[in-house]
């Protein structure tokens, strides 16, 4: 791969990805001792690590990025870019909060997650467009989680992530939508993976996708609010509908915290938040 990966050699995230087994945002799950795979894992937990380079490789291999995102069409399409960068700001939103209610390791993961998923990947297109890369502010500020920073430093270390994503998103591909109209579209897709992880976490019932959602929600709604007068006047409908997807997900995601119960109306919840992306679609 053509990347650079400075950042990668300079706090090793790649080989401790592959190491935990975070090759999207959930941690995997041991089998019981007595399954079939259990002799093969440990059989491999005593083969040598990869290289950095194959372990670099494993985590960015695939090319559809976070959640689904065509990272071809991102050079094209400024709502699959702008999703690119909302996918970060969700997670790096959902590390904040979770830190502040004491969830260390959950917010180290998410801060380090996105460079692995997307920004890796989007580093040719980002250059290309003359953006300011920030994949050392993720890992760094995943490194400070671990390091004991209080939260109002990793509070601070967020907002500075979310200004570099904003100035990212200027960079965007030229279209003929207006930047509102991609700025709604954008915080829909927000609001829609939010829809899909909440369906995930209460299949799985664990936290890590319900961690997800919760910073695409909240990602979704910064984004909408930020120019929601502007929204409304081009397209009343589509705030309108926005409005709807975002009052549902409330419910669904009260806060960064583990659930005890995922008891939200997933049947609203999914056709709320579908309706935002029709009404934002154009």
């Amino acid at each position: 791969m053509s990347k650079s990966y400075r950042a990668w050699t300079g706090l090793g995230l790649g080989l401790a990805l592959i190491s935990t087994g975070l090759g999207a945002c959930g941690k995997a799950t041991p089998p019981a001792a007595d399954a079939p795979e259990a002799a093969a894992e440990q059989s491999a937990a005593t083969a040598p690590a990869p290289s950095f380079e194959e372990a670099v490789e494993a985590v960015a291999s695939g090319g559809e990025g976070e959640g689904g995102i065509s990272l071809d069409q991102a050079a094209t399409d400024p709502v699959i870019y702008g999703a690119a960068l909302g996918v970060t700001e969700a997670h790096v939103i959902a590390a904040r909060d979770a830190f502040a209610l004491g969830e260390k390791d959950a917010a180290a993961e998410m801060f380090a997650h996105p460079v692995s998923e997307v920004l890796i990947e989007l580093e040719d297109l980002f250059k290309a467009r003359g953006v300011t890369l920030f994949d050392n502010l993720l890992l760094e500020a995943s490194q400070a989680v671990m390091a004991g920073e209080s939260a109002e430093q990793i509070s601070a270390r967020t907002d500075a992530i979310i200004a570099a994503l904003r100035a990212a998103g200027t960079k965007a591909p030229e279209s003929s939508r207006s930047p509102v109209s991609i700025r709604a579209a954008i915080a829909a897709d927000q609001a829609d993976r939010a829809a899909a992880m909440y369906r995930i976490a209460r299949e799985a019932s664990t936290y890590e996708p319900y961690l997800d959602g919760y910073g695409f929600y909240k990602a979704g709604l910064s984004l909408f609010k930020d120019q929601e007068t502007q929204i409304t006047a081009a397209n009343p409908a589509g705030a309108a509908a926005l409005n709807e997807a975002f009052a549902e997900l409330a419910k669904a995601y009260p806060d960064a915290a583990p659930q005890a119960e995922l008891n939200a109306d997933l049947s609203a919840i999914t056709v709320a938040a579908s309706s935002a992306v029709l009404a934002n679609s154009h």
